[in-house]
């Protein structure tokens, strides 16, 4: 089973109101879940990291725990920062930042295979747009 994984998260002021937004996508292309949601006053790293949490979230209530090991996802997302900590190109510092990593770990240890790619802006358009409809939501 193969899922495509587009995540962003944003924060109006960083911190300030911030929202993130998924699409999850089946190897057809088709979108099987979404998620938009308000995080409250966050920065846009932690949006970011909610975001694949979130959608992680929706992709275990679409595969039964049975099957995850089968799953190959790819999360592709615009923040080469939140890209390349989840690869361990770099370290994450900031202790709330490590908290997320942690939890988002913690998220896809069930799954077969995870893999980050950067895309630009440009290829992320429908979870930007669910990002910033949640922080829409909120004003």
């Amino acid at each position: 089973m193969q899922f495509t994984i587009h995540a962003d998260g944003g924060a109006r002021g960083n911190p300030g109101p911030a929202g993130a937004g998924a699409v999850i996508r089946d190897a057809g292309g088709s979108i099987v879940a979404s998620v938009s949601k308000f995080l409250g006053h966050r920065t846009n790293n932690f949006a970011e990291y909610e975001a694949i949490i979130l959608a992680f979230e929706q992709l275990a209530n679409l595969v039964p725990e049975k099957k995850r090991v089968q799953v190959q996802a790819i999360v592709k997302m615009d923040s080469e920062l939140v890209v390349k900590q989840m690869r361990g190109e770099y370290k994450v510092k900031h202790p709330v930042l490590k908290q997320q990593q942690a939890k988002l770990k913690e998220r896809i240890a069930t799954f077969g295979e995870v893999a980050f790619m950067h895309v630009p802006r440009a290829q992320n358009k429908d979870a930007d747009f669910l990002a910033n409809e949640a922080m829409d939501a909120a004003e």
